[in-house]
């Protein structure tokens, strides 16, 4: 039986999948201890489970287990790769490359490094939401040290080409940052075969709780370095101080793990179900796909309703149904997405776009009835 309200907007959050809540359970109550407990039996049960989590992380995106260092989350990976790079790597050059359509975390984050000294180029995209590799390779000077390109776009689910820019970003000895918090557990990763320096993830993209992330930081040819940016009792190898949470941390490990397991069958599924959404609504008169419709996540369609006030319809498309205008973190926000603009679409269609995110959870029967009510929707307005 259909049970409302439904929820479409699986790029902002996921709920936690039943068997990593689970998994993780046992480490709030009965194996509580502090991984850096190391006299007693608490802490070596907490320690053998952040270490297993480790592996399972790293297998994931084909790195060691040693390259994994845990956080709260992206955002902070984030903020530890691009400050930690660019104090680090200061005597070689201040000079960075990102895009346009990243999210505010990178973005942000570039800002402030430019008040420090930072000299960053913000590259354009093409109207499918890539980037430009012929402009990307223009854009390296002899003082670049760092290449942040995102993985996949966490609006329109737009892949970029990671294994031709990190190939580029290694010719030219520079480092590449990607924000793979989107992508992982979705597609397949491989942060050797793609010469990926540094990568974000994040557990509440992925069916895990909120506040567990983590960064890869390569160990060998060559070996990244990082400043750490939270100072206390050298955990993670110095990198990033700080109790461990360790119940968090066994979530993401879990989570990865089911990823490892279930993402070919998942996402034909859910890309099946993605494409049937897709193909009734762009029936409909100005209804586009935004987009690259080919290289991008199997679980997101982001579509423009031309001439339709996008607050109306957002709101009347909420009432049954979760999904979002973009990015959660922009969503206060009146101002129409930033990818969008970038990519080149008008303000008032930019503003009449809505994110469709589907997942694990999604079923058949959801995605009939948000077809026939988008389509209800869209008439009447």
């Amino acid at each position: 039986m259909l049970k409302l309200p439904i929820y479409l907007d699986n790029n902002a959050t996921t709920p936690v999948d039943p068997e990593v809540l689970e998994t993780m359970l046992p480490y709030f109550t009965e194996h509580f201890g502090n991984a850096a407990s190391r006299n007693h039996s608490f802490g070596w049960v907490a320690e053998e489970a952040v270490t297993l989590a480790r592996e399972q992380v790293a297998q994931l995106i084909h790195a060691e287990p040693a390259e994994i260092v845990f956080t709260s989350g992206a955002t902070e990976a984030i903020n530890l790769a691009l400050k930690g790079a660019y104090e680090m790597y200061a005597t070689k050059g201040n000079h960075m490359i990102t895009c346009l359509t990243e999210h505010k975390a990178v973005l942000d984050t570039c800002k402030h490094l430019e008040k420090s000294g930072a000299e960053v180029t913000y590259l354009p995209v093409n109207s499918d939401g890539t980037v430009d590799l012929n402009l990307l390779k223009t854009a390296i000077r002899p003082n670049t040290i760092l290449i942040s390109i995102m993985m996949a776009n966490n609006e329109t689910g737009v892949l970029q080409p990671v294994k031709a820019i990190g190939a580029l970003a290694k010719a030219h000895g520079i480092l590449f940052f990607t924000d793979a918090t989107q992508a992982v557990g979705k597609i397949p990763v491989d942060v050797q075969g793609d010469n990926i320096d540094m990568l974000c993830l994040s557990a509440h993209k992925i069916y895990g709780p909120k506040g567990t992330g983590a960064l890869y930081v390569r160990r060998k040819n060559p070996r990244v370095r990082l400043a750490a940016q939270i100072d206390g009792g050298g955990h993670e190898k110095g990198m990033r101080s700080g109790t461990l949470n360790v119940p968090g941390i066994v979530a993401l490990g879990k989570c990865c793990a089911l990823g490892m397991q279930k993402m070919n069958e998942e996402s034909k599924r859910i890309s099946g179900l993605r494409d049937e959404l897709e193909k009734n609504l762009i029936q409909l008169n100005n209804i586009n796909v935004n987009g690259n419709s080919t290289h991008r996540l199997p679980n997101v369609t982001n579509l423009s309703f031309a001439g339709i006030p996008g607050g109306r319809l957002l709101t009347e498309i909420s009432r049954t149904i979760a999904v979002s205008s973009g990015s959660a973190c922009t969503s206060a926000n009146p101002e129409p997405s930033h990818v969008l603009k970038a990519m080149g679409v008008a303000d008032d269609v930019a503003k009449s776009s809505i994110r469709f995110g589907l997942g694990r959870f999604t079923t058949g029967e959801e995605i009939e009835y948000t077809i026939d009510t988008v389509k209800k929707i869209a008439a009447d307005l």
